[in-house]
């Protein structure tokens, strides 16, 4: 059998959480991680982007969240299959954005 250990450092005195408390923290960074991240890294190809120099990276991010934020907007839930949709309808993220 083997055991896997996570340590992780908090603010929180003992009274203030409880080991529910802190794995309730845990889960709830993960959940943000999935939503935001997985889809820059998975949806948008983030991870393979080649712009590294001055403000590109922060730029290109930017667009990214902006780009999410708006199909989560317009009631789109898969935004793999929104990107391709409107990628195919360009004439169509015209009317995203200006909505």
């Amino acid at each position: 059998m083997r055991h896997e250990y996570a340590y992780g450092v908090t603010s929180c005195l003992p009274e203030e959480a409880s080991p529910e408390d802190l794995l309730h923290f845990v889960q709830d960074h993960w959940g943000i991680e999935n939503k935001v991240h997985w889809v820059r890294d998975v949806t948008f190809d983030e991870d393979r982007s080649q712009v590294r120099t001055g403000h590109g990276p922060q730029t290109m991010a930017t667009l990214r969240n902006l780009a999410v934020s708006l199909l989560r907007l317009h009631g789109h839930t898969n935004l793999a299959q929104a990107t391709r949709y409107y990628n195919a309808h360009r004439q169509e993220v015209i009317r995203l954005i200006g909505a």
